[in-house]
């Protein structure tokens, strides 16, 4: 049965613990609940947001003048196997599904793909609108398509193509649609000796002692990834005071291969390979050389740039209860009753401090409502 709640402070459903009241707070547990929820919402014109597991937004003081859908549906379901491919294990999960409870279910049952994406906090169904990822892996590897509920009160389904996945992007999150994730349909791959997908990331496979492009066994790789995670205050822990946090707070930026060469020698760079333009010949036509690619763009290390600005780990503002995390400078976590204000004070300083020294502008990762930045 739907749970209707009036003046809900959003602070205790969002990892950062920060939000004002919702005006109106209902918890779906069903994909029923959840689309009549929608569709009332909709239909009323006041505003309205979708939450899952609160991990990765951040909201205004002020809260919500409005309606806050809390999505708790469950179920995870196998779907016939797709025989001969190379990612045969097919599932369907529902979008209020713990993230990493899923990661640790197909741990558990010899499932690779999802594995370097343990403890990740939040809810299965927000997995695509950020194209969630780390150690190496990201949710489009693993993503065939998505159910949800458009901006016109209609149910579909969207293949994974389609969906404009990029470096935790989607048009779900950039695209200007209200559409709401229902569930979520994935491929795995399923090996007889229970191992990873190949190791890409430098850092995991030196904690797993085998080489880039190794396999490794899936219940080391989660207890590796938890690991590293912990280290850097990014598994959600009532222990740990450096977990009250929204995750990394900015994105590494993208820039020129030609701007990243003009920044210190050893500020940690890689080179992103370019997608070369789609090409279409005729039938019967001679073969053409290789279209030529796009200029070459470079990750840089958001971590790096905050440290080098002068922001060390544990930094504070004066008189502020938002510092960035003792363990991690990409982190901004909440030091006891911490307002939203506070939080968005620290992240523009950051940003200036950033520009100031290097001319790179950070972007936020997490979503924010009510609140400027």
């Amino acid at each position: 049965m739907t749970t209707i709640r009036e003046n809900e402070p959003l602070a205790a459903h969002t990892t950062l613990r920060v939000g004002g009241p919702a005006a109106r707070f209902v918890e779906a547990t069903t994909t029923d609940e959840l689309v009549a929820a929608v569709l009332e919402a909709q239909a009323s014109y006041d505003d309205w947001m979708v939450l899952g597991g609160g991990s990765n937004v951040v909201v205004g003081d002020e809260g919500v003048d409005g309606t806050v859908i809390r999505v708790l549906t469950r179920g995870v379901e196998r779907l016939p196997d797709a025989l001969g491919s190379s990612r045969p294990i097919r599932l369907r999960v529902q979008a209020g599904e713990d993230w990493d409870g899923l990661v640790a279910h197909t741990v558990e049952n010899g499932w690779a793909g999802l594995e370097a994406m343990s403890g990740i906090p939040g809810s299965t169904g927000a997995a695509p609108i950020q194209n969630i990822g780390a150690y190496g892996q990201e949710m489009a590897e693993s993503l065939i398509a998505v159910d949800v509920l458009d901006d016109d009160g209609e149910r579909r389904t969207i293949p994974a193509p389609e969906l404009k996945l990029g470096y935790r992007t989607s048009i779900l999150k950039h695209g200007g649609t209200r559409a709401v994730v229902l569930s979520v349909d994935i491929a795995l791959e399923q090996n007889p000796d229970a191992r990873s997908r190949p190791v890409q990331y430098a850092q995991l496979a030196e904690a797993l002692g085998v080489a880039i492009g190794e396999r490794a066994p899936l219940v080391g790789v989660r207890t590796a990834v938890l690991a590293l995670r912990a280290g850097k205050g990014m598994v959600l822990d009532d222990a740990d005071p450096n977990s009250v946090s929204a995750g990394s707070f900015f994105t590494n930026p993208i820039v020129s291969e030609s701007f990243a060469r003009s920044l210190p020698a050893d500020a940690p760079r890689w080179p992103l390979a370019p997608e070369p333009p789609s090409l279409a010949m005729p039938l019967g036509a001679e073969p053409a050389l290789p279209p030529e690619t796009g200029p070459v763009q470079v990750k840089l290390s958001a971590a790096w740039l905050i440290e080098r600005s002068g922001i060390g780990r544990g930094f504070a503002l004066p008189g502020s209860r938002a510092a960035v995390s003792k363990k991690h400078t990409l982190a901004l976590i909440n030091t006891g009753d911490a307002t939203a204000a506070e939080v968005s004070q620290l992240a523009r300083y950051i940003q200036t401090r950033v520009m100031s020294e290097f001319g790179v502008v950070l972007h936020p990762e997490p979503v924010f409502v009510n609140l400027e930045l």
